[in-house]
């Protein structure tokens, strides 16, 4: 088939191609759902790994496989990017609450991960909670790239993740930076709010106080705090955590114990070292790394004629031991549409999730158990009947003959005849003695009754006869 070559102005062109590119970016790379606080790329390692059987307390498996499983059935892009991905999902210092429990060297505040073909990974319990429930039609999938196989637009995430363990993306043309938060202080402000849903973000402040950072330090600036979950926006001053011990009289040290968010430990060194030599940073003589596995421990060595605070405000002044955090609580809101939300904002767009999360989860328990109780209805039918069914299925010469044999003389449905053929003879004329038919459709529409309660916001009371 010959090509056809149209003719179009460049500056339409370029505007239509930039902006289908710039949304790609947003809604394929990028920005997380406000939903589940995840972005495409996380939820394919997640629900890959699901789909791998790796269950939190279960067996590990290289790293190597996982990005290989992720790449081929659902992000056919770069392997680094998907395994920096998943490292994050791992660090204990980037995330509150890692979603990935990893073995082996997953990198720290100063170092990257070892190659993927050396490190080994499966669900973390909290990994878990965000596909809690995904089989039970829960959220929507959508196909793959080479429409091979089905994977889900959105995860029913029961761990307000998005505010938990936050994020950082930079799209085109905007960005994203929503700093972790206390998972116990997220949970209160969501019960507040769905008991009141007229409670402002000055109410819910009282409960989320500010950032929680996994690696620690101090968030200064409650106006500034406020303001930012307010509008959405705004600064933050962090500090790190520090302390001035004096070892002998005049003698003085500065211990830094936690650092801001998002440092590199050695290039934090590297710039207070930098600062001594270019003479910025007066009073210091001597700088020690005594960071091990129980935590970070930074030794600054004063000089015996130095002020200790006047060192200390120095090092806020002209080193990373002071950051400016730039929050920015962007994210996509009904998986296409980038938005800037305040704290409420972000805290409805969870509870309206889990609302039809639970919803869809209660319609399809409740399916499942009509069916199942309509097959019972089957065989609590064949009981009365039981000779008269064993004889007709005895005389029939096939299985599809007794198939419409027993629909045609007993006026079973299709699912009821099938769940009679594949019974065994033997256990289909021992309903008749024990009676289970009966007793096991009883407590199916018990069951059936509470599911009806729970989609229609009401419950069968106690005591009630059944209809």
């Amino acid at each position: 088939m010959p090509e056809t070559i149209q003719p179009r102005g460049i500056t339409d062109e370029v505007r239509d191609s930039y902006l289908d590119y710039a949304m790609s970016v947003i809604v394929s790379r990028a920005l997380p759902d406000v939903r589940d606080g995840l972005k495409p790329v996380q939820r394919r390692i997640l629900y890959a790994m699901h789909d791998m059987g790796l269950r939190a307390g279960g067996r590990l498996r290289k790293s190597a496989a996982v990005v290989g499983e992720v790449l081929g059935r659902y992000h056919p892009h770069g392997d680094l990017s998907v395994y920096e991905a998943m490292a994050r999902l791992t660090q204990d210092f980037s995330l509150r609450h890692p979603l990935i429990d990893g073995q082996g060297n997953w990198g720290s505040t100063e170092d990257g991960p070892a190659a993927m073909r050396y490190t080994e990974a499966r669900l973390a319990r909290v990994g878990e909670l965000m596909l809690a429930n995904i089989d039970k039609d829960t959220v929507d999938f959508t196909e793959n790239y080479d429409r091979t196989r089905k994977e889900p637009t959105v995860l029913p995430s029961v761990l307000p993740n998005l505010l938990v363990n936050g994020t950082v993306g930079i799209a085109v043309g905007m960005a994203t930076n929503i700093p972790p938060h206390n998972l116990r202080e997220v949970i209160d402000a969501l019960m507040h709010l769905a008991k009141d849903p007229h409670a402002t973000v000055e109410d819910l402040v009282e409960f989320v106080r500010g950032p929680d950072f996994p690696t620690g330090g101090i968030v200064y600036g409650a106006r500034d705090i406020a303001a930012a979950y307010a509008t959405g926006k705004g600064p933050m001053v962090t500090r790190a955590r520090t302390e001035i011990v004096e070892e002998k009289e005049g003698d003085f040290r500065i211990i830094v114990t936690e650092i801001p968010y998002q440092v590199n430990k050695a290039s934090l060194l590297e710039e207070i070292a930098d600062g001594v030599r270019a003479k910025r940073l007066e009073g210091i003589r001597d700088l020690r790394d005594e960071s091990d596995k129980d935590g970070t421990r930074i030794v600054i060595e004063l000089k015996r004629d130095a002020v200790p605070n006047k060192v200390l405000n120095q090092l806020f002044a002209h080193t990373a031991l002071q950051r400016t955090f730039h929050v920015n609580l962007l994210a996509l809101v009904n998986g296409i549409e980038p938005r800037v939300l305040t704290l409420k904002a972000l805290l409805e767009q969870f509870l309206e999730h889990q609302r039809v999360v639970v919803r869809r989860r209660s319609e399809y328990e409740l399916a499942r158990a009509k069916e199942r109780a309509h097959i019972l209805e089957g065989l609590t039918k064949a009981l009365d009947h039981i000779d008269a069914i064993i004889t007709t299925i005895k005389k029939s010469e096939s299985k599809e003959d007794a198939h419409a044999n027993l629909r045609k003389k007993f006026d079973f449905s299709a699912a009821q005849a099938t769940a009679i053929l594949e019974m065994r003879l033997q256990t289909l004329a021992g309903l008749e003695r024990n009676g289970r038919a009966a007793a096991c459709q009883g407590a199916l529409w018990r069951r059936t009754s509470h599911h009806r309660g729970r989609t229609a916001h009401w419950r069968v009371p106690r005591g009630r006869s059944h209809p």
